[in-house]
């Protein structure tokens, strides 16, 4: 089930984006997403409109959107490759005409996902945080 993230929901959404993040970014040191969580619960989730996955009343998975954009989705690595973000991304993609998000082009299997999901490359960025190259993807709706 798909609902809106609550505020007791914030240190479980943390701790799959943390796990996710450091099994997805392994070019990336992990004191960096370390660094980042205080952010994530304080910050960047509460200024977000988000969304969790819940099977069971335990978050497998969750998604942010910010202003067409989409800052996160992350699904636990225990529970990943079971169509969970492919879900929250369609949630996403029936209540908006047009949704963009960044990735690492070194995270090559999420890239390869979100072409999977209909989404385009649109050009190249370079992470302010990290120092990273990022695919910046669009995604519209098929005409």
């Amino acid at each position: 089930m798909i609902r809106e993230l609550r505020t007791e929901d914030l240190h479980q959404a943390v701790t799959i984006w943390y796990s996710a993040s450091v099994r997805a970014h392994s070019f990336i040191p992990e004191e960096f997403w370390s660094s980042q969580k205080e952010a994530m619960i304080n910050v960047y989730l509460p200024n977000s409109k988000s969304w969790v996955y819940e099977v069971n009343s335990q978050i497998m998975g969750f998604i942010a959107y910010y202003d067409g954009f989409i800052p996160a989705i992350f699904v636990s690595p225990e529970a990943q490759s079971q169509g969970i973000g492919k879900e929250l991304l369609t949630f996403l993609k029936n209540k908006h005409n047009q949704l963009s998000l960044a990735v690492y082009v070194e995270n090559e299997k999420a890239h390869k996902f979100y072409l999977r999901e209909g989404f385009v490359d649109s050009g190249l960025k370079t992470c302010e945080h990290t120092g990273h190259k990022e695919m910046l993807m669009l995604w519209t709706p098929e005409t």
